[in-house]
């Protein structure tokens, strides 16, 4: 039997992606903004940008976390485990 036409099965498990999300992006943005704000003093005092970021930190994370659960309790309470079957060839030694 040559290797193009054997029958490989199906895998047995399902993989469940999670939803696209900008709230990552807007958690790493805002921590820069709270550490960067150590340097900032443009027309606010640092302290103030410090908060802002790390309200806004706290905000994305808090998406975050309701995303996951949700996109969690969303998947299939059981789902049918089938090990996948690797395909087994028979080796000849070279002549």
């Amino acid at each position: 039997m040559s290797p193009a036409h054997r029958h490989i099965p199906e895998p047995g498990e399902q993989v469940y992606l999670p939803a696209p999300s900008w709230a990552p992006i807007v958690f790493a943005l805002a921590v820069a903004l709270a550490v960067c704000s150590i340097f900032i003093t443009f027309m606010l005092p640092n302290w103030a940008y410090a908060i802002a970021g790390l309200l806004i930190a706290l905000l994305a994370l808090r998406s975050m976390v309701k995303d996951a659960t949700h996109s969690y309790f969303k998947l299939p309470r059981k789902q049918r485990v089938r090990g996948a079957v690797l395909p087994v060839e028979k080796i000849s030694p070279p002549r």
